[in-house]
């Protein structure tokens, strides 16, 4: 790539770095999207709850959005992984694995989370397939189905009232002692949802299905499906390499304008907030190109 200084460098190219690139090259801007091709998802068979792409895979939604932005010749692409990046006196330095250097008058991070993953046996085959994160997202096609929920204390109970919407045959699993208060569990109980505190040894599954939860104590559970809420950690260490702040809960820390508080750096999609979907990413993206091209207008005129 014979370019190496952009207005816009956005780190992450799927749903919300794709998005934002369609803004900023509709409004001419020389924008750079640096992607590895590993989204989070791309596990999963099917997005859902995304108006005109209801149903079609991950990929093909991801792909018909670059085919999009390609039409847009101030839009380039660097298949790579962003592993340095530097804030200078003109703007912000990126690098690449593979040692290319590029640089940028402003900087969108979209470049999602890592979800870390429990050490059960089978549990990262069935990710995003079987063993689920969001009912808004797939809730609807297990409806009705024998269902799980691994997770436990508050998170537990509250998303044990949104799955019993969509299921009455439904189990909490705490994989260990339970760490709900005794109200919380006496509710569970008047709502007819199992809890079992046992501790899971494996999840048997057929390339990615759930068949069944083995225990450690030799017990067996057959599931369609189950939900979890895992932990998740940032692709990029923006808050160190940029010194941006982060939530309580691991989210880079953005306002309404999707700016962080580090200035001319602004980040969108699930790096961001917990309401992980394909929708909600692409419209935060759309955002901040918006955002970033009103801020370098400002700035130019």
């Amino acid at each position: 790539m014979e370019n190496k200084n952009f207005d816009v460098i956005i780190i992450g190219g799927s749903y919300s770095g794709l998005s934002a690139g369609m803004s900023l090259g509709r409004s001419l801007r020389n924008v750079l999207i640096i992607d590895n091709g590993k989204p989070c998802n791309r596990q999963t068979p099917h997005s859902h709850n995304f108006v005109t792409h209801d149903g079609k895979t991950p990929s093909e939604i991801s792909q018909l959005a670059k085919n999009d932005v390609e039409k847009y010749n101030t839009v380039s692409f660097c298949k790579g992984t962003a592993v340095k990046i530097q804030k200078t006196n003109e703007g912000f330095k990126i690098e690449t694995l593979s040692g290319e250097k590029f640089n940028s008058k402003k900087l969108i991070i979209a470049s999602g989370v890592k979800d870390v993953m429990p050490d059960i046996p089978g549990f990262a085959e069935c990710w995003g397939i079987s063993v689920i994160h969001c009912p808004y997202c797939h809730g609807y096609e297990v409806k009705n189905e024998v269902t799980g929920i691994l997770s436990n204390g508050d998170m537990a109970y509250e998303f044990s009232k949104l799955i019993f919407n969509l299921t009455k045959s439904l189990t909490l699993f705490t994989n260990g002692k339970a760490s709900l208060t005794d109200e919380q569990i006496k509710k569970l109980a008047q709502n007819k949802i199992n809890l079992i505190e046992d501790e899971i040894e494996k999840i048997e599954h057929d390339n990615g299905s759930i068949q069944k939860i083995i225990f450690k104590n030799g017990k067996e559970i057959s599931l369609k499906a189950l939900y979890a809420k895992i932990p998740f950690e940032q692709n990029i260490n923006v808050s160190a390499d940029l010194g941006c702040e982060l939530t309580e809960q691991g989210f880079i820390k953005v306002d309404m304008m999707q700016k962080t508080n580090v200035p001319g750096v602004f980040a969108c999609g699930d790096n961001v907030t917990m309401m992980r979907s394909v929708a909600n990413a692409v419209a935060q993206g759309n955002f901040a190109g918006a955002a970033v091209n009103k801020e370098l207008s400002d700035e130019e005129f």
